[in-house]
């Protein structure tokens, strides 16, 4: 029983990794996400508008298969990266901008707060070579 357990893990594991190899895509070269604002070290209200800034890529829907294009996740006060190779869960930390948004407003509690960038592509998985913002720290009064 133990040995038909671990063989059907091992096959799953197996069948998961080959599903998700062809959700990979390439980035354009030199493509760059930032923030436009806030900026790094900025204070602000606890109700805030994020502006996404991107360069050498293109700004396409979840669902959209074009080359060289993708979608913005904010990642919020996150301290370790998801696997880049799946699919990019929908969290509290990890919201998504399927639609092909470049602003928001988000509501946060006082305190020191991170956020980042990362680029998805139509299937809400990382580029091969990873579109990733610096991280910045923004102060909520």
């Amino acid at each position: 029983m133990k040995t038909l357990l671990a063989s059907s893990l091992i096959l799953l594991t197996t069948s998961l990794a080959a599903t998700a190899s062809p959700l990979i895509t390439e980035a354009a070269e030199n493509a760059e996400v930032y923030f436009i604002s806030p900026n790094d070290g900025d204070e602000v209200n606890s109700t805030f508008k994020i502006v996404f800034g991107l360069s050498n890529m293109g700004v396409a829907p979840a669902g959209v298969n074009q080359k060289n294009t993708g979608h913005h996740h904010l990642l919020v006060n996150l301290d370790e990266l998801p696997n880049l190779q799946f699919p990019l869960p929908a969290t509290d930390q990890v919201i998504h901008f399927g639609g092909g948004q470049t602003e928001t407003e988000i509501t946060l509690e006082p305190g020191t707060h991170t956020l980042q960038l990362l680029m998805g592509n139509f299937a809400h998985v990382p580029h091969k070579a990873p579109v990733l913002s610096k991280k910045i720290t923004i102060t909520v009064q």
